[in-house]
């Protein structure tokens, strides 16, 4: 009896762009949430901030552990994530602790993003909040192999290319291709 190395199962690498554009998809619906509770008075809003944790965690840890390893900006991007062992993509969902753990770092640096846009105003330096969660995403360029954000590595998790989803980045470049079409002729 001879035993059989199993060839592990390719997941395409997700392109940074698409990343982003899902990362702030889901930025942006839990932020407009969180700011129909915002007050005049300028600096830090409490309610605001319990408002955007509680929906961050929701549409990233919960959603994403019950929809295939997707949030609402990933189904958009048709990107998921997914579980690394050892270096190696494992073709499963994390458990929930990871998922809280990944969305925990990244999510403390939306809410800065959240709060530098609240006083941005009032507080040109506020623009500094900005720093963390691009520290922490930026690392994904310089990462060739797995594409792994700092939140990326602590969680052992991935994103990567799925076939399930809306598509919405190729559907905005063919509209953008027929424009361009119409306006040539």
């Amino acid at each position: 009896m001879t035993i059989a190395r199993v060839p592990q199962k390719h997941y395409p690498k997700a392109e940074i762009g698409r990343r982003g554009m899902a990362l702030g998809l889901d930025f942006l619906g839990v932020w407009l949430i969180s700011s129909l509770l915002r007050s005049n008075n300028s600096g830090i809003q409490f309610v605001q901030i319990l408002v955007f944790v509680i929906s961050w965690l929701v549409l990233r840890v919960l959603v994403v552990y019950n929809n295939q390893g997707q949030s609402l900006g990933r189904w958009a991007f048709d990107l998921k994530v997914l579980e690394v062992e050892d270096g190696q993509i494992v073709g499963r969902i994390p458990e929930l602790l990871a998922l809280v753990k990944r969305e925990t770092i990244i999510g403390v640096g939306a809410l800065f993003i959240s709060i530098a846009l609240g006083n941005i105003s009032a507080n040109p330096t506020a623009i500094l909040l900005v720093l963390p969660l691009a520290i922490d995403c930026g690392v994904a360029f310089y990462d060739q192999q797995m594409r792994q954000a700092l939140h990326d590595r602590y969680a052992r998790t991935t994103i990567v290319s799925s076939r399930r989803g809306y598509s919405l980045d190729i559907k905005i470049k063919r509209i953008v291709d027929k424009i361009q079409r119409n306006v040539r002729r």
